[in-house]
């Protein structure tokens, strides 16, 4: 199963990409929704492919984890991770594209990849609902680049 979502921000392409990549401040806003993160590879030096984490939350009333690895860093083009949790492999890719020198589109890709019966089940279900789970990540997309954009034109 795949979800997919484009927004365009008003901002050059290295300031956005920036952005995104200061995984400091993704792990502390998964810290504020409730998400334990923990690097478990990868130095402050800055983002190279092979970084991992280690993430647990609650989803459905149960502690779950994920292993999310940094498997390919092109900058500023693209950065693809690759996430296991339980029997779910997923990928997503962002695609950065310079649309002017003020302008930039990222793009959104989210590929589902079950290898368990159970998580077979559990796409095939979310499969039946894929229109609302469209407008829902399109939305998701969309309030994420508006927190970027309004906190670069801020300066933070």
């Amino acid at each position: 199963m795949e979800l997919t979502a484009r927004e365009d921000i008003e901002a050059p392409l290295d300031r956005v990409f920036a952005a995104l990549t200061d995984f400091e401040s993704v792990e502390r806003q998964a810290l504020r929704r409730g998400v334990d993160v923990q690097r478990l590879s990868g130095d402050a030096i800055g983002p190279t492919e092979g970084m991992s984490w280690r993430a647990v939350f609650s989803y459905r009333g149960k502690r779950r984890s994920a292993d999310i690895t940094l498997a390919e860093y092109t900058p500023p083009e693209q950065m693809v991770f690759e996430t296991v949790s339980g029997g779910l492999n997923i990928t997503m890719i962002l695609d950065i594209v310079a649309l002017s020198r003020a302008r930039t589109r990222i793009g959104a890709r989210v590929v589902l990849a079950p290898k368990t019966l159970s998580a077979r089940l559990m796409v095939q279900s979310l499969k039946l609902a894929k229109g609302g789970l469209d407008r829902r990540f399109k939305d998701r997309v969309s309030v994420l680049a508006k927190e970027l954009e309004r906190r670069l034109h801020a300066g933070v």
